[in-house]
């Protein structure tokens, strides 16, 4: 007999909506892949000088992509403004100095002819489709022979001055084809768009010396995003207004009784969690030295402390780490928290589930420890043939060899049937679009997402694979694990019976529509410039403005939170027993609205962007979304776990209270000591001076630059030492003095709290 479902605990029209949402941003992402495709730079097959001779191919544009790819230059500089922060842009590079040699040729920059006539060098677009072939003015031609030369003693240099290993790349034939990649780059950063009066790059980088200046769609689409954000949040505001009529303050009527974390027994799956933590604060401890490592380079590029790390740990290398780890520490915290909620949603806990847990942590270590490996190989030429599947495939974010990827992928779908697996008895008797449902469905969103990364390979045109990689880091963070964090949190808060689930369910779904109607296709603020069509401009301003409405309506809906756990702690009969825990996820909404929205938004204008992008501003913003956001609620669902992990005697608050304050206060210090500052002097000088210069190592570390950089270190010792050592105490306490009492597999009914009628006065 078919067990009774529970009936739909909100509406079905927020189904309805929801669903309406992505299936109509999801449309609209399908017609921008399409025009993604079809609008892109072309490759020529063979680019030529004027008397016909070949100056290199097709072939060789793509060999230098990989050569970038492979030593892992995107991680220090980076094409079309993406990649790392302390070498030059090389689209911007190449155009620059190809520019001033064409000048000279045409008789220096005193000449109105000579600037005339280097404008029309590299605006025309020359690329005959019929042939494939792209042919260069002779001023072009001499340009791109001197400029071979000139990375080669870039590449070639013996010493690490440039923050790369000693003779990083020497082979000549490597160096042609690297300098392929770049002039392929910078011609389509200036020629025009055929039926355009831009490039297909829509005129980035600003560069006077070839006309390129901001677009017509980059100050229109720039002032109706503002519109869309004034009138976005008014309209919240507004709604807010009636925000009780949502049942928010339903349990003010209740008095809670919190159960002391040691009278609850674990099931062994949960118990298996302390090692995912203790693998989790490890990870987060060598992220954070690892970065202070990277911000060094900025302050002293020779020395670090009298040592020359270069030698042993280039920029390019600490930051492909730095990056990578970030992903794995927040991620280990949210698996385990994932498999640890499971049984307290279901009630109870399949037989053998702790092996399956256990075998994804292994399987984890290996992806984590294989892939740092394989990209510490990869940027140091071993892996010859094998670079892009064991190595370093080179995209910012997407680091890991396609082996470890794909192995992290199967990973993540085998997280998810462990969530399956223990879900399954309460999924049967719930309908599809209560709680328990949304709670997998936004778990299974998350490799579902991350596999999408597969389709940015290293052998593809640079501007498809931006395009999918876009995908991971915007949609898989910033709207996918950004739905799973606030399903999890709503089920904290419904388990810890602070609020209803229906209420907890309505407010699921009404951020769902919030994040989603601008994230989704909010994606296109990434690729203004990597060789889209203007399109993707225009609807990725207007959406992405529309990210920042949600992250005001959070902001306001932490304060409410917080306004009803004061009450309800003044109430309740025994102490909360998650005090830091719930104070991380506070922070987390302040992080949020600062760091992913205020920040963002600064940089997602496509008329800052233009001249802002791949500087410390966009740092400032990753720095503040990244720590404040995910890394704030990874190390809360952390603390909630292991409270109920560590002994009442064992357990520290205190540990848990300077964790707090100095992991928020060290990243405060580094952004506004360090990152904003730095940003917008760097700003100022790509639109006073120059993006080129504004990009180059004279400026970075130019002494005003060093001094802020050095202003940082204060702030990035807190955030080691007072940050991330008490979670590493914290999580080790948690696998030596592991909770013993066990449950094997029916939970308890009542988990956390007792809720009853508070008396009337």
């Amino acid at each position: 007999m078919e067990p009774t479902k529970r009936p739909l605990l909100v509406a079905r029209g927020w189904i309805q909506a929801v669903l309406l949402v992505f299936l109509c941003g999801f449309l609209v992402m399908g017609l921008l892949a399409y025009r993604t495709y079809t609008g892109e730079p072309p490759i020529p097959a063979r680019v030529v000088d004027s008397t016909g001779r070949v100056l290199f191919t097709g072939a060789d544009i793509l060999a230098g992509q990989a050569v970038f790819l492979r030593n892992g230059l995107m991680e220090y500089g980076s094409v079309f403004g993406h990649g790392g922060y302390l070498g030059p842009d090389f689209t911007a590079d190449y155009l620059h100095r190809a520019a001033l040699m064409a000048l000279d040729l045409h008789g220096g920059p005193a000449s109105d002819r000579a600037r005339a006539l280097t404008i029309d060098d590299f605006t025309t677009n020359r690329y005959d489709g019929a042939t494939r072939t792209l042919t260069l003015t002779d001023a072009q031609a001499r340009a791109f022979r001197g400029l071979v030369r000139y990375y080669q003693g870039f590449f070639a240099d013996p010493t690490t001055r440039f923050g790369l290993r000693p003779r990083a790349i020497t082979r000549p034939r490597e160096i042609a084809q690297l300098t392929a990649f770049f002039a392929w780059s910078a011609w389509a950063a200036s020629a025009r768009r055929p039926g355009r009066t831009y490039s297909y790059t829509n005129n980035w980088p600003p560069e006077p010396l070839v006309a390129n200046y901001p677009t017509a769609d980059t100050v229109v689409w720039s002032v109706l995003s503002l519109v869309a954000l004034l009138g976005g949040i008014g309209v919240l505001l507004a709604a807010f207004g009636r925000w009780n009529m949502l049942g928010w303050h339903g349990r003010e009527r209740q008095a809670l009784s919190f159960r002391p974390p040691g009278e609850i027994a674990l099931t062994p799956a949960q118990r298996a969690c302390a090692w995912f933590f203790l693998a989790m604060a490890l990870l987060f401890v060598l992220q954070t030295v690892l970065g202070g490592a990277t911000q060094h380079y900025r302050a002293d590029l020779s020395s670090f402390f009298g040592i020359d790390l270069a030698r042993v740990l280039p920029f390019n290398v600490a930051r492909t780490w730095h990056v990578q780890l970030a992903i794995f520490w927040v991620a280990t915290s949210y698996l385990a928290a994932g498999i640890f909620l499971a049984p307290m949603i279901a009630g109870r806990e399949p037989r053998g589930q702790h092996w399956l847990a256990y075998g994804l942590l292994a399987a984890l270590v290996l992806v984590v420890f294989g892939s740092l490996a394989g990209e510490y190989a990869g940027v140091y030429g071993w892996l010859r043939r094998s670079w892009a599947w064991f190595g370093d495939q080179g995209f910012e974010y997407l680091d890991l060899g396609r082996f470890w990827q794909i192995l992290l992928v199967v990973g993540l779908f085998f997280w998810a049937a462990i969530l399956l697996r223990g879900l399954r008895g309460r999924l049967r008797v719930e309908h599809a679009g209560n709680m328990p449902w949304v709670f997998f469905f936004s778990a299974l969103t998350i490799p579902v997402f991350y596999a999408v990364g597969l389709l940015a390979h290293p052998a593809a045109h640079f501007t498809t694979t931006d395009f999918w990689r876009f995908w991971v880091v915007h949609l898989w963070v910033e709207d996918f694990l950004e739905l799973f964090t606030t399903v999890m949190v709503a089920y904290l808060f419904v388990l810890l019976g602070v609020v209803h689930e229906r209420v907890a369910l309505t407010m699921v779904y009404l951020d769902v529509l919030l994040y989603s109607a601008g994230g989704v296709i909010g994606t296109m603020h990434h690729v203004y410039f990597s060789g889209e069509p203007a399109v993707h401009m225009a609807l990725g301003a207007f959406f992405s403005a529309a990210e920042v409405i949600p992250l005001t309506f959070l902001t306001l809906d932490a304060w409410s939170f917080l306004q009803l756990g004061a009450h309800q702690g003044a109430r309740s009969r025994t102490p909360f027993p998650h005090v830091w825990a719930v104070m991380f996820l506070a922070a987390v909404g302040f992080w949020n609205f600062l760091g992913a929205g205020i920040f963002g938004f600064l940089i997602n204008l496509p008329i800052v962007s233009y001249y802002e992008i791949g500087t410390a501003l966009t740092a400032n913003h990753g720095h503040a979304a990244m720590m404040g956001v995910y890394g704030m609620l990874a190390v809360g669902l952390a603390l909630f776990c292991l409270r109920y992990m560590v002994p009442e005697e064992r357990w520290s608050d205190r540990a848990a209270q300077v964790s707090f304050w100095s992991l928020n206060l060290g990243l405060a210090w580094m952004v506004f000591a360090t990152l904003f500052p730095l940003g917008v002097l760097q700003l100022y000088h790509a639109v006073s001076t120059g993006y080129f210069d504004a990009r180059s190592l004279q400026f970075l570390t130019s002494r005003t630059n060093a001094l802020i950089e050095w202003l940082r270190f204060p702030g990035d010792v807190l955030l080691i030492v007072g940050g991330t050592l008490p979670i590493l105490y914290l999580a080790w306490l948690g696998v030596r003095y592991l909770n013993p009492r066990v449950v094997l597999e029916e939970a308890e009914p009542v988990l956390f709290t007792e809720v009853a009628e508070a008396p009337r006065a």
